[in-house]
């Protein structure tokens, strides 16, 4: 196994990780629906980004739906103590490229119940609520996430698109370890990166390549830049194949 991190390292929800994580919600069918074409390329992408150094794995419980979580749970099982695996919950999934939010706390309560299962653990490493749902107060949303980490059943609660109001507001029911928003060279914009900054607040980028449309480079240019914005900022791109993932890492190699 590769001893260096990719990109350095930060710590989230008390662990020490590596700055560049791995996104998973490329390892399913098309839409972000079902199966990948192959479960075992799928695991053996995952294997391969941690036996290069990254120790911080992304998922959802909206990917697939549940599919990945499973594929998860598969590559690594029984968890090494140093890797990092975050989940999110709040998205429910009717269809191929459909993502509807849902934040009864109920239903989030049974979300995380599941994602437990599914991941085949008893405390999740790192939670997000997916979605703020309009329809729930947000503190409501939060306030259940809080209960379930008083609970033991989560260790560290987080955001996902959302604004420095939102996380202000998330912020008085729950220390917030973890913020989750678009940012890419091509969707450069989103002042929640000076807010997290501002507190200290972990700046995960999701969709740093824009979708595969930042990697004439393998993605260098891309990552040198989510890097340079501060020590905070925490890009998890993802791929399903093994020389794209093989190109990122020597992008970020470049870029760190």
């Amino acid at each position: 196994m590769v001893t260096s991190a990719p990109g350095g390292t930060i710590t989230i929800a008390g662990k020490t990780v590596s700055r560049l994580g791995f996104g998973t919600m490329r390892l399913t069918g098309p839409g972000t629906w079902g199966n990948p074409p192959s479960p075992a390329d799928a695991t053996a992408v995952l294997r391969e980004a941690v036996h290069h150094g990254i120790t911080h794995i992304d998922t959802a419980d909206a990917y697939g739906p549940h599919t990945v979580e499973e594929l998860v749970r598969r590559a690594f099982h029984p968890y090494p103590d140093d890797l990092l695996i975050a989940t999110k919950v709040g998205l429910v999934r009717p269809g191929p490229n459909i993502w509807w939010p849902l934040g009864r706390p109920d239903y989030l309560r049974a979300a995380v119940e599941a994602s437990l299962r599914r991941l085949g653990t008893d405390r999740i490493d790192l939670c997000y609520l997916h979605r703020v749902d309009p329809n729930v107060p947000l503190s409501d949303q939060i306030g259940v996430l809080a209960e379930l980490q008083r609970e033991g059943k989560i260790a560290a609660v987080g955001l996902s698109k959302v604004t420095p109001k939102q996380i202000d507001e998330a912020s008085r029911v729950v220390s917030i370890a973890a913020v989750q928003n678009v940012l890419n060279l091509d969707e450069p914009h989103d002042r929640a990166v000076d807010y997290c900054r501002s507190r200290y607040i972990p700046y995960v980028a999701y969709r740093p390549l824009n979708a595969g449309k930042l990697t004439s480079d393998g993605g260098r240019d891309a990552l040198q830049w989510l890097l340079s914005l501060g020590d905070h900022v925490v890009p998890i791109p993802g791929t399903s194949s093994l020389s794209h993932l093989h190109a990122i890492l020597h992008g970020a190699t470049c870029a760190a």
